[in-house]
């Protein structure tokens, strides 16, 4: 389904039709899609509204010479309504993390899946190596070397799987969206955007719920007890065996805290 409210031009998938309002925005590289066998036994209680971001699955690119964080934020602001469920995984839970934050009496919850929103981390030694490691993906793609930009990206974030595994098609598909890995570096490594100002976390009211996998990318530990550390009603569950694509991996782990903020006395009943 295309929707072309608001100067939307997104392509977007609705599952359900129960009265709660679920907003699900998906990671870098992905598609709305990857939220249907989570939202699956939820839509009796539920309708789960899922887009494609800018320059992901059927929706159009990002708008030439604008910040793609803030540009996938305003695509989706408007599709906000009072009392809905927030969720999102990796880019899409930072890009939930400032929607919430700009509408904080609006979000009756907020389920955030890794987020990537490293900023949030303390400095420290592993945050150090991982952002080196990081810059030597960013390097290649400024140098034009596309694919090799892909195969360190999938070293950091792939989980293990092998990039010889994937099909020559796959492989491409992935160079292509390396500007985009590059471009969201000032938002999730500086906090462009000033989500973690004084006093701004702290709005965010409503239940927080942050899920990682217990084999993920070890700096998200360090990003959720920095989130954490300052939401007034976070709290953490451990995916056992997942690692960063627990979202694919274990849908059933996205499913239970999902249904959890439907049924959390503390959320917001705007």
């Amino acid at each position: 389904m295309r929707d072309h409210s608001a100067g939307s031009d997104l392509n977007w998938r609705t599952w359900g039709n129960g009265p709660a309002q679920v907003l699900a925005l998906h990671c870098g590289l992905g598609q709305g899609g990857m939220w249907r066998a989570a939202a699956a036994p939820l839509l009796d209680r539920c309708t789960v509204r899922a887009p494609d971001l800018p320059g992901h699955g059927k929706s159009p690119p990002f708008p030439v010479g604008e910040d793609v964080h803030d540009a996938a934020c305003a695509t989706v602001r408007p599709h906000l309504t009072d009392g809905i469920h927030l969720v999102g995984h990796s880019f899409g839970a930072t890009l939930a993390l400032r929607l919430a934050l700009g509408s904080p009496a609006r979000i009756a919850s907020l389920t955030l899946i890794e987020p990537v929103f490293f900023a949030a981390a303390a400095d420290s030694a592993l945050k150090r190596d991982h952002k080196a490691a990081e810059d030597a993906l960013y390097a290649e793609c400024e140098a034009g070397n596309l694919r090799q930009g892909a195969r360190l990206f999938n070293r950091l974030w792939g989980g293990g799987v092998p990039w010889d595994s994937f099909p020559d098609k796959v492989q491409q598909a992935m160079a292509r969206q390396m500007p985009f890995v590059c471009a969201t570096e000032p938002a999730l490594w500086q906090d462009r955007a000033g989500m973690l100002a004084k006093g701004g976390l702290e709005r965010i009211t409503c239940p927080v719920s942050l899920l990682r996998g217990s084999q993920t990318v070890p700096i998200i530990a360090e990003v959720h007890k920095g989130l954490m550390d300052r939401l007034p009603l976070a709290r953490e569950t451990v995916v056992e065996g997942a690692g960063h694509m627990v979202l694919l991996s274990h849908p059933q782990a996205v499913t239970q805290a999902l249904a959890k903020a439907l049924t959390d006395p503390n959320a917001s009943s705007l």
